[in-house]
């Protein structure tokens, strides 16, 4: 009720958001994307006056694209309403994940938390020499040399990977330049730390990962006072989500997720 005294100091609170699953771009909404995320985020920063904004993180990361549009949304209204922002790590923060925390003045984990893996990853399977079993022939038809690269159902083409390679090679640039940009002189030169290598929360904290080990309630309490008031804010359901009618066309995405938090041995 203080805050609608006149001339009463009203106690701190701060807005709190949920980064929870793996990042992809998703027509229907799901999944942690800019387009999912971005009004949570935006009535973090601009309802009442936060103290300082913290990040519930749990991703085993995906899309770069989704991962860098996220946590500009987040600097620019950080810088925009000069407010501070607080990462806290939960299972895991990791590739994209990792990148969402950066955008965080300060990152604090869990002992057991798992950090890093600063890289890029691509993933498919070859089904070339199983349809050429069964009698079936794939036919490709394309108007430009490079229309067709890295099909499944034919063999592996040496400039298909280079050209993939490349790709890679620009989206982990920009990653590295982001984590660097970020965390400063706060990390060590520690020869793993690009590698695409992931740590607990405790080694993270040695390597400047992380700046230490706290759980989020206590330390925003910690931070900015006993009687520190807190707001969570998430992406809001459809009107079918609410009544389970897109669990159907959820499911594939659950395997996914599944499958991107199996990469760091959480399920």
């Amino acid at each position: 009720m203080k805050r609608f005294i006149p001339f009463v100091k009203s106690d701190p609170f701060v807005a709190v958001v949920r980064l929870q699953g793996a990042i992809m771009a998703n027509p229907r909404g799901a999944g942690l994307s800019d387009q999912a995320m971005a009004p949570a985020i935006e009535r973090a920063f601009r309802k009442g006056k936060p103290a300082a904004v913290a990040l519930a993180i749990n991703s085993p990361g995906g899309s770069p694209v989704q991962s860098s549009l996220i946590a500009a949304r987040i600097r620019r209204l950080a810088e925009e309403k000069d407010v501070p922002v607080h990462a806290f790590v939960e299972d895991v923060a990791a590739s994209g994940g990792y990148w969402l925390a950066c955008a965080a003045d300060q990152i604090w984990a869990d002992t057991s938390s798992i950090l890093g893996s600063i890289g890029v990853i691509s993933a498919s399977f070859g089904f070339h020499e199983a349809i050429s079993k069964i009698g079936v022939e794939r036919r490709v038809h394309t108007a430009g040399a490079s229309k067709s690269i890295l099909d499944p159902f034919r063999p592996e083409k040496e400039e298909d990977v280079a050209r993939l390679k490349a790709l890679q090679s620009d989206i982990h640039a920009a990653f590295i330049d982001h984590v660097k940009t970020r965390r400063g002189d706060r990390l060590t030169d520690d020869p793993e730390m690009f590698t695409g290598a992931f740590w607990t929360g405790t080694k993270s904290v040695e390597l400047g990962l992380a700046d230490g080990i706290a759980h989020l309630v206590p330390k925003m309490k910690d931070l900015y006072g006993a009687k520190t008031r807190f707001a969570v804010y998430g992406p809001r359901r459809s009107l079918f989500g609410r009544f389970g009618i897109a669990v159907t066309n959820s499911l594939a995405d659950g395997i996914e997720e599944r499958a991107a938090y199996a990469r760091f041995g959480l399920s």
